[in-house]
């Protein structure tokens, strides 16, 4: 089969990325596959970030790509269908997860509607900072799908609001598996400059309001000595409301910060460091992070939103605060610590999770589900 995929590769970063390279791999195995990539995803006044590219120390694998697509040319949107026609697919893949990309996607798959089998794998139907355009948007976009993959039921049932007679199967995110072996716990914790001996509580990831680091950091606040919380990514937007919290926590000589873009090779010595991850977000879909912990065999404590619940708490590869509050994580940190069973089980859920979680199965339910269409 002839399958073409347009989204971001190299040379953007981040978790998109990533996951479309791993997809694009996996399917070469067994298909003609050729990605078509955005010249622009965004005005770099939209982009919160320090920069959408990869850097000269960073590591990312180098996806060979048609760079066409400009979101906010809508001449290129016009070009970019022309090379997709040209190379003649008989299935196009695309990645949504925000509204700002339905008008150049939604044009596109529209017109290959009826000329191959279009397929969204959707991260995000109602986005974790709505507008008032998304709803339209993204109802624009859907038109030009013949069936859609998300990667939770929460998602799903999203997309259910706005097209209740889609066709769609929900695969969950696979695993990310390119990070390496994880280290020796020592060694991770010298390379950061942790503090050895303690409790180690790891937040990952951009950082964005929705993400609730402020909840984490006021119930570590309540937290003994023998507890480390390790905040390691990307602010999207101002660091200073957590930085002031942070100083008025009393623990900020037990709070580490790593404020930059996480690169993969420095991936490994984060969850190498940590007895769990928290992810006390305020609302979500599915989360990449989950994969990683996943990947390096470290339990999660989660929020009671969006997918969270479902990929984690259900599965036993992690515990559910139920509900998003300082308190509500901390008596769940605590309960996580105080009984060592709740580890012990969680990893070996993680363990037979992972088995389920590759690429090879993702890829085949995708391929399988296309056939339906």
């Amino acid at each position: 089969m002839r399958i073409a995929i347009l989204s971001c590769f190299y040379p953007y970063r981040g978790g998109i990325s990533q996951f479309n390279a791993c997809l694009y791999t996996e399917l070469g195995r067994e298909h003609t596959v050729k990605a078509f990539n955005f010249k622009r995803q965004y005005p770099e006044f939209l982009f919160p970030g320090k920069t959408q590219y990869v850097t000269e120390d960073d590591e990312a694998v180098k996806i060979e790509s048609e760079r066409l697509l400009d979101t906010a040319n809508p001449f290129s949107y016009v070009t970019t269908l022309g090379k997709i026609r040209e190379w003649n697919p008989d299935l196009l893949i695309v990645r949504y997860w925000m509204s700002w990309f339905a008008p150049s996607l939604g044009y596109i798959t529209r017109r290959m509607k009826g000329r191959c089998k279009v397929i969204s794998i959707l991260d995000n139907v109602i986005p974790h900072e709505p507008r008032f355009f998304d709803t339209p948007f993204t109802g624009y976009f859907l038109k030009g799908s013949d069936g859609c993959i998300t990667l939770c039921e929460a998602v799903a049932q999203d997309l259910l609001k706005l097209r209740p007679d889609i066709r769609y199967r929900v695969i969950p995110h696979p695993l990310y598996s390119h990070f390496g072996e994880k280290k020796a716990r020592p060694e991770a914790e010298r390379k950061l400059g942790l503090l050895p001996g303690k409790k180690n509580i790891l937040f990952f990831g951009l950082i964005r309001e929705y993400k609730g680091l402020d909840i984490l950091i006021e119930a570590f606040s309540g937290l003994g000595e023998e507890y480390q919380l390790i905040i390691a990514g990307e602010p999207y937007g101002s660091f200073g409301k957590y930085a002031e919290m942070i100083e008025k926590s009393g623990a900020k000589e037990r709070i580490f910060t790593c404020l930059h873009y996480i690169r993969d090779s420095e991936v490994t010595d984060y969850f190498s460091a940590a007895d769990v991850a928290v992810l006390p977000y305020r609302s979500a879909t599915q989360s990449g992070i989950s994969s990683v912990s996943y990947h390096f065999e470290v339990p999660m404590i989660v929020t009671d939103v969006g997918g969270l619940k479902e990929s984690i708490g259900d599965k036993g590869t992690g515990i559910v605060a139920p509900e998003v509050s300082p308190g509500a994580v901390r008596e769940e940190i605590l309960r996580y610590f105080a009984t060592p069973q709740i580890r012990e089980d969680c990893i070996r859920n993680i363990r037979k999770a992972k088995k389920e979680l590759s690429w090879e199965a993702f890829c085949s339910r995708l391929i399988d589900f296309c056939k339906t269409l």
